[in-house]
């Protein structure tokens, strides 16, 4: 499993011309599935990515968490992370998840989020894209500040 995590000033989705998730000051998360990822995989991922301290404190040193920031989560499948292109010109996405495994993991990621945000009573705003639709994705990166989390490297 693979998360390409962007530390936003805004962020948002749109599909067909219509935004479907949008946020302020936050994480934006590309989120990529391999059949062999797993929702055990997923959880260890959702620790690190909720825990990550990349937002500066009152000293200018990244030390603060996403909810310590009062950020909000943008999160968008893409298969993509999982692009092969060691042979030619043209990326081969074997690697990638099968749809239905990706979509189920995307949907269980979504869900623990949420319900990581009701357990620790945090307003964090959770929104997302929509799972195989063709977005168009629009951000400022803050910093710029990106960490590509890999579940093989965590």
């Amino acid at each position: 499993m693979k998360f390409l995590i962007q530390r936003v000033t805004e962020a948002s989705v749109s599909v067909d011309g219509k935004t479907v998730g949008e946020i302020g000051k936050g994480f934006f998360v590309l989120i990529g599935v391999n059949d062999t990822d797993t929702e055990e995989i997923a959880d260890k991922m959702i620790k690190k990515l909720l825990g990550l301290r990349i937002f500066a404190d009152e000293n200018g040193k990244t030390n603060l968490s996403l909810s310590d920031a009062g950020g909000s989560l943008l999160l968008v499948s893409q298969f993509t992370l999982y692009a092969d292109c060691k042979k030619g010109n043209r990326p081969s996405f074997i690697k990638a998840g099968s749809p239905e495994h990706a979509e189920g993991l995307y949907d269980y990621i979504v869900k623990k989020c949420y319900l990581w945000a009701e357990e620790n009573k945090s307003d964090m705003k959770i929104a997302t894209g929509i799972f195989g639709a063709d977005m168009c994705c629009r951000l400022t990166n803050d910093g710029p500040f990106t960490v590509d989390l890999d579940s093989e490297e965590l």
